[in-house]
């Protein structure tokens, strides 16, 4: 015998007892096509009514071809035999849809003509509802199940209940061992991370050290330098003065002399030559104004073009540096990309879990209510004994008269009381079964528990990991723009400096606008952003022991990648830590010279005592804790490179 399931749903049903008020129920129904070969090949439609609270709730039908025939004439049926099982489960499926309305067109109704539901046949009917009167599509007649019938359903549905605990548990045992691999590999990852940026750490604190020790030297020294070649030109400024003013009084004489001889020779023409001396005067001073005005315009055509030559120059810098970042980019989408995957998998992990825990709870709930059932035929089965006890106290009496009835009495107690003494141990290996399977759901429990903080914990490194890679792009867009703007400002200060030396030579009066300094091979005073500019390259002066190797953009470009490292490493510290770290007001108006911080958080912008603030820069570039241990070993100062003076690289 082949059974097929083809329906299996709960229904709401109205049940109507005889004497009693409408009243709803849930009612499971299953329907099975169950195919015969032996002897003779034939399908009888099984259906069967259980309720899920009340496992004793047990209504068969089996309906043949030849049972068919008759219910397709008593009630006048359209359909085959073959097509009669799913036109009642549209039936149902129609009626499911409707039970939760007020006032359905469909509903089933279970009809008993005793006064309840106590193992007597009922009819289930299908009715739809219309205005005028209730339409009986069909009716089934259901019998209640047998002793035998219902221990057999009771052993299936405890058979199935089984073979999911065990499914369950094989499920519960593979996340569990996949979860542990994963978090030993990234506790492993996560102390190796430590340990290098550790590293790091110590050798950029020793390199910074060096380096502002070095730069305070060469600072002091080139103060003094300053101040010495500041007393020289005040000296040869009053020199020069002294002997144009000696000149001017020599030549004022000579034209006294001159116009006295004159005005005794051209009395007439006096007043002409003070009208003509007037208009000269006058055009002396248009003269030099125009001439003035000259010079500047040919001087910013100079510095126009060259500003053009470097600006191309930058461009192609920074379409190199734009390529590596693209690529270093591309390497972090990646890695969230798996780390995405890897949030995925622990969700579906979990929902399957938490799905397994339902259906515990289900059969759990299942099989209390089967227990408390248990508990009822015991005690019905206790009142029972009680009076049959009293009926013996009241046979003692007559017992010569009726020795064989009550022999046979005898016998049927006996009978009673080795089937209370089964059912006895049957309720005990329940309780038992019960109480195991509670504590295997607590245990359950506990571990879906764990598995969601594990879960929350992964997600919450995520997060952290995503915020990481905004603020180092922001770190990078930020370098950029402190890169371009030194490169610019060194190239404006080049060609003024070319241009203050050939003032000097066409000044009319042979004095120097701006002081030269020969040491440095600057010719005038030495601005901010030309002096990082001389940080970031190699200043080729006139003496060879001047020379400071430092990297150039190739450098840069290794500086800014390893800089996003030491920040995610350093951000994930101070994600743990508690202490909220405060920037000082001092630091903020350093910083106002250099405009929008780019989105950065003030923790990346924390003042240090032994800072020199610059105005091209920010503060914060050259003297923050996350850029020190990524210059690489060439630029650390030599000692031949100690005669270089210090406004190369800071202003005085």
């Amino acid at each position: 015998m082949a059974a097929e399931r083809i329906f299996d749903r709960a229904v709401s049903v109205r049940v109507r007892d005889c004497g009693c008020e409408e009243r709803r129920l849930n009612v499971r129904v299953n329907i099975e096509l169950l195919s015969i070969s032996n002897p003779v090949h034939k399908k009888d439609l099984a259906v069967r009514l259980t309720d899920d609270s009340d496992p004793f709730f047990l209504y068969n039908l089996v309906i043949s071809e030849e049972d068919f025939q008759s219910l397709k004439s008593q009630q006048g049926l359209l359909v085959d035999f073959s097509a009669f099982p799913q036109k009642f489960i549209d039936l149902l499926q129609q009626c499911i849809q409707e039970q939760n309305k007020d006032i359905p067109r469909f509903l089933l109704q279970l009809v008993s003509s005793a006064p309840a539901l106590d193992h007597t046949p009922v009819s289930l009917n299908v009715v739809e509802t219309n205005p005028f009167k209730h339409l009986t599509h069909l009716s089934l007649k259901f019998l209640p199940g047998t002793d035998a019938e219902i221990k057999k359903f009771l052993a299936n549905c405890l058979k199935c209940l089984k073979e999911d605990k065990v499914m369950l548990e094989e499920k519960l045992k593979k996340t569990e061992e996949d979860l542990t691999r994963q978090l030993s590999y990234t506790q492993q990852s996560l102390s190796e991370k430590s340990r290098e940026l550790d590293k790091l750490k110590n050798e950029w604190t020793s390199y910074t050290t060096a380096l502002s020790n070095k730069h305070s030297q060469e600072l002091t020294s080139e103060k003094e330098r300053a101040l010495q070649a500041q007393t020289q030109y005040q000296q040869q400024h009053e020199q020069q003065k002294k002997e144009l003013e000696n000149l001017h009084q020599k030549s004022i004489q000579q034209l006294q002399n001159r116009l006295s001889e004159l005005e005794v020779i051209n009395k007439d023409l006096t007043e002409r030559r003070y009208k003509g001396d007037s208009a000269v005067r006058e055009l002396k001073a248009k003269l030099s104004g125009l001439e003035d005005e000259c010079q500047r315009a040919k001087q910013e055509v100079l510095s126009l073009r060259r500003e053009n030559t470097t600006l191309d120059a930058e461009c192609h810098e920074k379409e190199k540096l734009i390529n590596q970042l693209q690529t270093r980019v591309a390497v972090l989408e990646q890695e969230i990309k798996d780390k995405d995957q890897l949030v995925t998998r622990t969700k579906e992990v979990l929902d399957a879990t938490q799905e397994q825990k339902v259906i515990l709870e289900d059969s759990t709930e299942e099989k209390q209510r089967h227990i408390e059932k248990l508990e009822t035929t015991i005690k019905s089965l206790s009142a029972e004994l009680l009076k049959a006890n009293e009926i013996i106290k009241k046979l003692q009496g007559d017992l010569k008269t009726l020795m064989s009835k009550l022999k046979l009495k005898n016998t049927v107690t006996i009978q009673q009381e080795k089937l209370l003494a089964e059912k006895e141990e049957k309720l005990q290996k329940e309780q038992r079964e019960s109480q195991e399977m509670g504590q295997s759901l607590q245990m359950k429990e506990q571990e879906v528990c764990k598995l969601q903080e594990q879960l929350e914990s992964t997600i919450q490194k995520l997060e952290e990991s995503k915020q990481l890679l905004k603020t180092n792009e922001n770190v990078i867009t930020w370098l950029n723009r402190q890169l371009s703007e030194v490169q610019m400002a060194k190239k404006l200060d080049s060609p003024a400096s070319a241009h203050a030396v050939g003032r000097a030579a066409v000044s009319p009066l042979a004095m120097p606008d701006r002081p030269s300094f020969h040491s440095t091979g600057i010719s005038h005073p030495i601005s901010p952003l030309y002096a990082f500019q001389n940080f970031l390259e190699p200043t080729h002066g006139k003496n060879g022991n001047s020379q400071c190797p430092v990297p150039r953009a190739g450098t840069l470009t290794f500086f800014s990648l390893s800089l996003q490292v030491q920040l995610n490493s350093q951000l994930l510290k101070q994600s743990r830590c508690s202490d909220v770290h405060t920037v000082p007001a001092a630091g903020h108006a350093a910083n106002k010279e250099n405009g929008d911080q780019l989105g950065l958080e003030s923790k990346y912008f924390k003042k240090k005592d032994d800072s020199i603030p610059l105005r091209g820069l920010s503060q914060n570039t050259l003297n923050s804790e996350y850029l020190r241990p990524y210059l690489p070993a060439k630029a650390q100062p030599s000692p031949k490179a100690a005669g270089t003076p210090a406004s190369a690289y800071f202003p005085g």
